[in-house]
């Protein structure tokens, strides 16, 4: 007897089982979802999309006009300079010479010009009182001219000294922050680098103040471009983070080869993460960028919402059943996507759900 009561346990038990999976089977009603994604509002505004690389504006390769050795070097890769400030030095012993022996020829001339002048103001006075000739006075101002012209003569060739010298010394052009060393102290630097185991520049700079993204624009999009644009950067040395700037300039000229037109972007705000060489991808905006654009944001489709009694809802579909959430706050970023809050990427949300549906309804996905 009590074998059979629990055999007749056992048929309900398994009977109430297949109901409830044919019930699911062919009762339960077919549903299609799409997953949450993460975007940032400015995604919402973007026309186009490119990609280029960081340059500086402002860059040069530094040598030296005088050949010689490199003597002394004062900077590394990545050391700061000032506009003015000393570099390099090139070996200067016969220039230091030269200077030396022009030096001492304008002293020399000097001292004869004023000999001169003195010999032209005496005889000034003696031919007042006809004590000299004339030719006398003539003589006495052509050897007064002549010596002032040696002074000058010997001056100038002072300042081609003083020069020369100079020439031996490399100094920053303008503040930057040195990108390259490509001489060593006892190399041979000459000013085109044309003869054999010789170095043209000493070092290479740039002003980082004026880094800025060259991106190539097909021609068919360049009407959707103009100047002072809202931008948005990002660099694929750092995934999270986004940078803003703006259009700058248009260079007024296409590429006839790659049927394009070089755009450059300027940074809103520097970064000295930023380097020159950088790989970058560039979002042309339309309109202006929305503050809130730094973070962000959990979306579904438009076509997820659900409106019942003047409230708006949305289902989570998870493990084959409904959890409905309620939106308080409409935010849709675009035409086409929705701000929702409460969820997590890639969750899976019904795409048109219907008045019928209810929380902890059973439903299956169609996969087709």
């Amino acid at each position: 007897m009590l074998m059979s009561k629990k055999f007749f346990f056992v048929i309900i038990t398994g009977i109430v089982f297949v109901m409830l999976l044919a019930g699911y089977v062919f009762v339960a009603p077919y549903v299609i979802t799409a997953p949450v994604i993460k975007i940032y509002p400015y995604q919402a505004q973007t026309l186009l999309n490119s990609s280029g690389y960081v340059v500086a504006q402002r860059k040069a390769s530094l040598s030296s006009k005088a050949t010689g050795r490199l003597e002394w070097l004062g900077v590394v890769e990545g050391s700061r300079v000032k506009k003015g400030d000393l570099i390099a030095l090139i070996e200067s012993d016969d220039l230091k010479a030269r200077l030396l022996f022009d030096e001492s020829k304008v002293v020399l001339a000097k001292a004869e010009f004023d000999e001169a002048k003195r010999f032209f103001e005496r005889t000034k006075k003696l031919l007042a009182k006809n004590y000299v000739s004339e030719a006398s006075y003539d003589e006495s101002f052509a050897r007064m001219a002549k010596a002032k012209a040696s002074l000058r003569a010997s001056e100038a060739a002072l300042e081609i000294s003083k020069a020369d010298l100079a020439q031996s010394e490399i100094r920053a052009p303008f503040e930057a922050v040195v990108l390259t060393k490509n001489a060593d102290v006892g190399d041979n630097i000459t000013p085109f680098s044309a003869a054999a185991d010789t170095k043209g520049a000493v070092v290479t700079i740039a002003d980082m103040r004026t880094l800025e993204v060259e991106v190539d624009v097909s021609e068919s999009n360049v009407s959707k471009i103009v100047v002072g644009q809202d931008v948005v950067v990002r660099l694929d040395a750092f995934d999270n983070e986004i940078f803003f700037g703006r259009v700058v300039r248009m260079v007024p000229t296409i590429d006839r080869s790659k049927a394009t037109r070089m755009i450059k972007v300027g940074f809103l705000k520097m970064d000295d993460r930023i380097l020159p060489d950088m790989s970058a991808k560039v979002a042309f905006l339309e309109g202006r960028l929305n503050p809130t654009s730094t973070r962000p944001r959990l979306t579904i489709s438009k076509e997820a919402l659900l409106q019942v009694n003047g409230k708006f809802y949305f289902f989570v579909h998870r493990d084959g059943i409904l959890s409905r959430r309620e939106i308080s706050n409409l935010q849709f970023l675009g035409s086409d996507l929705l701000a929702v809050e409460n969820v997590q990427v890639n969750d899976q949300i019904v795409i048109n759900p219907t008045t019928k549906m209810r929380d902890g309804m059973s439903v299956k996905v169609r996969n087709d």
